[in-house]
């Protein structure tokens, strides 16, 4: 299961990337779009073998769980990574406009950091649905406890991504030198 999530994400890349190429440098349009609409089935193919698995009655385990995080993780930050992608290869192959970068400093910055905190949520409950469906399939939770097991030490991460993120509400960074 590990390396199929390594796999992946490696897909993820190597999709992404051959599609930005084609769009870009081969004006093959129509060819780009094939490609780039492929990059959202790395996930099915992830959530697939995974629910395959547990069908065929592999033991549930924490490697479940990271296949929960990684579709969990792109469906709340892969279209922001897709734009961050695009944007770059445009610019720097197309002549496209300067990426648009995050705000730095002030209430536009603590707007950004909670913004993306809210993302960071979005991909632990997207985990959980996963974690849930697995749960149903496997149909014992005893025996589905093990993939659970990856979502505490990410729980954690959660509360002091919140912490760090929310504390620029009450106190903004500032610019240098003022």
């Amino acid at each position: 299961m590990i390396f199929l999530i390594v796999g992946c994400e490696i897909g993820f890349w190597v999709l992404l990337m051959t599609g930005l190429a084609t769009r870009y440098l081969l004006r093959a349009r129509r060819l780009s779009n094939a490609l780039l609409i492929s990059v959202p089935m790395v996930d099915v193919v992830l959530l697939a073998a995974s629910v395959i698995d547990l069908r065929r009655g592999a033991p549930a385990s924490p490697a479940h769980g990271l296949a929960a995080i990684y579709i969990g993780v792109s469906l709340a930050f892969g279209p922001q990574m897709i734009c961050w992608a695009d944007q770059r290869f445009a610019h720097r192959f197309a002549g496209g406009p300067a990426p648009v970068k995050a705000p730095k400093t002030g209430p536009a910055h603590a707007a950004y950091e909670r913004g993306q905190w809210l993302r960071h949520l979005l991909a632990y409950v997207a985990a959980a649905v996963v974690l849930g469906v697995f749960t149903l399939l496997v149909g014992d939770v005893h025996r589905a406890l093990k993939p659970w097991s990856v979502m505490a030490p990410w729980g954690i991460v959660l509360a002091i991504d919140f912490v760090i993120s929310f504390s620029y509400t009450i106190a903004p960074r500032k610019r240098r030198g003022v």
